[in-house]
């Protein structure tokens, strides 16, 4: 298999089958009593693969073709609640040059089928116990279905391939991945109706997934041999487009990924002692929600989290009294504020520690603040409050949607950027001060008052 395209670029099955062969023996995936080799999820993947495209599913036109607003491979949607099997699909998918999807699975069957209806999905893999809610969404359907045996009792759909037999699916030839392949984010649905962002998967790959501007196969495989780093937690739900690239980033240094079971509800100690077991290195997180009861369980002593070097939040507010309380009982760990969206990326980042307390976030690769009519890119230490954008790797636009793929993703100097709808400043030093949303903003005597920035 040609691992890049003549520009340099990966699809992230390439990027995995680099990362398979340099450490084919190490887990790459630890879920409850599930563990997986690279090597292992290589070879399965590769028997999804064979399976779909031995259905038909695949690649239908190229990005030649389209217009970027617009999708050539065949939609599989993931209604998975975490597992090994998600990743393992994800990739599995990407093989046979169709593009995964996530999917909330606490939808309602109406938001569901109006989901699957939009992005256009041609096959679903699923968790048995979400079997119902399928039926009921998409009614006598013509999709491929594949079940995931989650110990639920519930039976699989008529016609339901299982997942594991779909895995040992004899090898076929199987395309080769282009680097212009999709990664396809759907959106929370927070704000309106849930968009499908497109990204390419040599744009994402470096702006969300810890890939790097030129790499190499042979500077992949060598990080990945080096194994500098312990296993990283990804502890949110990985139908959250942020937890997929915790996941990945981990996976593309040779990381092990711990995936926490989130059928059940939240346990901080369950999660607490698998740090302690495999001695995790990094965990993502989402805000108080999170964070307030892990706090309140180490506080019990019962845990040795000694290993945990970094924690990374996003997605919702993170007190600072719960950083503050953390720092206490972890005094060696870094907390690492993310700022992203789908349709950026992760974009800026604020560090902090014992030592440490930044006042705004740190641009990441990209990132930057645009004038508030969105003509051009502010100055460190301009006073207008514009909007945050990301230059560069941004995504191409939102499926079947030209008019907000145009709104989102402008031109601007020439250059495509994407404008997630974040208010911010950029400060003296270059460093980028989040004012929150411009829905979420209030007149009160004659000033406009940020509510997140009250909070």
């Amino acid at each position: 298999m040609s691992h890049r395209s003549s520009e340099g670029e990966w699809a992230l099955a390439a990027v995995h089958d680099v990362v398979a062969a340099a450490v084919p023996d190490r887990e790459m995936l630890v879920c409850g009593e599930v563990r997986r080799t690279f090597g292992e999820v290589r070879e399965r993947s590769r028997g999804l693969a064979s399976f779909l495209v031995g259905q038909g599913i695949g690649l239908r036109r190229g990005r030649s073709e389209l217009e970027r607003w617009e999708c050539g491979q065949d939609p599989v949607a993931l209604i998975l609640h975490n597992g090994t099997e998600y990743i393992e699909a994800m990739l599995g998918v990407y093989r046979a040059r169709a593009v995964p999807f996530n999917v909330n699975q606490h939808y309602r069957a109406t938001e569901l089928g109006a989901l699957l209806t939009d992005v256009g999905s041609r096959a679903a893999v699923y968790h048995r116990r979400y079997g119902p809610l399928l039926a009921e969404a998409v009614g006598a359907t013509e999709l491929l279905l594949i079940d995931v045996d989650d110990g639920s009792g519930v039976e699989p759909l008529p016609g339901s391939t299982g997942f594991e037999a779909a895995v040992a699916t004899p090898l076929l030839d199987l395309p080769e991945p282009s680097p212009d392949d999709l990664c396809l984010v759907c959106t929370g649905g927070t704000t309106g109706r849930p968009k499908a962002v497109l990204w390419r998967q040599a744009d994402i790959y470096v702006s969300a997934m810890a890939g790097v501007e030129g790499a190499t196969a042979e500077s992949i495989g060598a990080e990945a041999a080096a194994g500098a780093m312990g296993p990283w937690y990804a502890v949110p739900p990985l139908m959250h487009a942020a937890a997929q690239w915790t996941a990945y980033s981990g996976l593309h240094r040779g990381c092990t990924v711990l995936v926490h079971d989130d059928s059940r509800p939240f346990d901080p100690g369950v999660v607490l002692a698998l740090i302690q077991r495999e001695r995790a290195f990094m965990m993502s997180i989402v805000g108080d929600a999170y964070l307030r009861p892990l706090v309140d369980e180490l506080r019990t002593g019962r845990y040795d989290v000694s290993s945990l070097v970094m924690i990374g939040t996003g997605g919702a507010a993170t007190s600072d009294h719960l950083k503050e309380a953390l720092l206490e009982l972890v005094p060696d760990l870094t907390i690492v504020d993310g700022y992203g969206a789908s349709e950026t990326g992760g974009m800026a980042f604020g560090a902090r520690t014992r030592s440490a307390q930044p006042e705004g976030f740190s641009p990441g690769l990209g990132a930057t603040v645009v004038s508030a009519d969105r003509t051009r890119v502010l100055e460190p230490g301009e006073e207008e409050v514009g909007w945050t954008a990301r230059r560069g790797r941004v995504p191409l636009g939102y499926l079947g949607d030209p008019e907000g793929t145009e709104a989102t993703f402008p031109i601007i100097g020439g250059e495509r950027v994407a404008i997630p709808g974040d208010r911010a400043q950029c400060l003296a030093d270059g460093s980028i001060r989040m004012l929150g949303r411009d829905s979420m903003v209030v007149n009160t005597g004659g000033e406009k008052v940020y509510v997140e920035e009250v909070e």
